[in-house]
């Protein structure tokens, strides 16, 4: 049966290249962007199956517009992807409120209020599908991208939380987890905090030394992460995690294994909290 979606920053990015994926399978599409215009394009190619709207999820009342247009053209939508967001690279102490405040406006408090809106379509559909975009900068922090990483973990624990409370409801929630592939994301998707400190050349620094390096040479392939989110949709049981890309998972692995050594190495102490007697620990 085909599905309807509804998906977010689809300009380019990951965003366009799933849109384009469901249109070419035969998917209806609601393809939104801040400027609609950037979507001529996919729209001339389906013009059956896309409609274009503009949505600044910034702004709940343009997604409110966006989910009117789904209702009135397809009846509704099964797939609601919230792929709209930015990156900024900078230490933690170069950056200003005004250079990140606004991030956490579109990658977090965007998010929720267009997820908010639309659920009460998406628990009409049987089998709805939520899909957020994460980062392997929300599974493990590094340097130089501490407040895009800080917006990635929300985006997780969000996307968990939601899981729980909707899966009762028929719908279940995937958390994409990408890492690097060949999209605009190192170029116009992200920002640089304009303070740079010599302090931290050597650790932050290297981010934005591999911003300038790797824009346009990433190695993993758009369509090919689009077709994994797509197959991931499909499923009975779509994953909750999903990370994409050997980078991903790579940075999944080191951090579940530092997670299990820090873990095992402090268990003794730290699982003696509770009220009572104090267990003898060996020095």
């Amino acid at each position: 049966m085909n599905k309807t979606w509804l998906i977010t920053g689809c300009s380019s990015g990951l965003g366009l290249h799933i849109a384009q994926a469901a249109a070419a399978r035969g998917d209806n599409v609601v393809a939104t962007a801040r400027d609609p215009d950037t979507l001529r394009d996919l729209a001339e190619r389906f013009p059956d199956r896309v409609r274009t709207a503009r949505l600044d999820v910034t702004e709940p009342e343009s997604a409110a517009a966006a989910i009117a247009l789904a209702e009135r053209d397809f009846g509704g939508f099964d797939v609601l992807v919230n792929n709209a967001g930015y990156g900024l690279i900078g230490a933690l102490e170069e950056a200003e409120p005004e250079e990140y405040r606004p991030m956490f406006e579109v990658n977090v408090f965007g998010l929720i209020e267009t997820t908010r809106r639309a659920l009460p379509v998406l628990r009409r559909r049987r089998g709805a599908r939520i899909v957020n975009l994460s980062s392997g900068a929300g599974i493990s922090g590094g340097a130089g991208s501490g407040h895009y990483s800080a917006t990635k973990f929300a985006v997780e624990g969000l996307s968990e939380a939601l899981a729980r409370e909707v899966a009762p409801l028929g719908v279940r929630v995937i958390i994409v987890e990408p890492g690097p592939f060949r999209t605009g994301f190192l170029g116009r998707s992200i920002a640089t905090a304009e303070r740079e400190m010599e302090v931290y050349a050597g650790t932050a620094g290297q981010r934005r030394a591999y911003r300038e390096s790797n824009d346009g040479r990433q190695a993993g392939d758009p369509e090919k992460a689009a077709a994994v989110i797509l197959r991931a949709v499909d499923a009975d049981h779509p994953p909750l995690h999903l990370p994409l890309g050997p980078v991903a998972y790579g940075i999944a692995e080191r951090k579940l294994e530092a997670f299990r050594s820090d873990m095992e190495a402090w268990r003794s102490v730290a699982i003696d909290t509770d009220y009572g007697p104090t267990a003898e620990v060996a020095p």
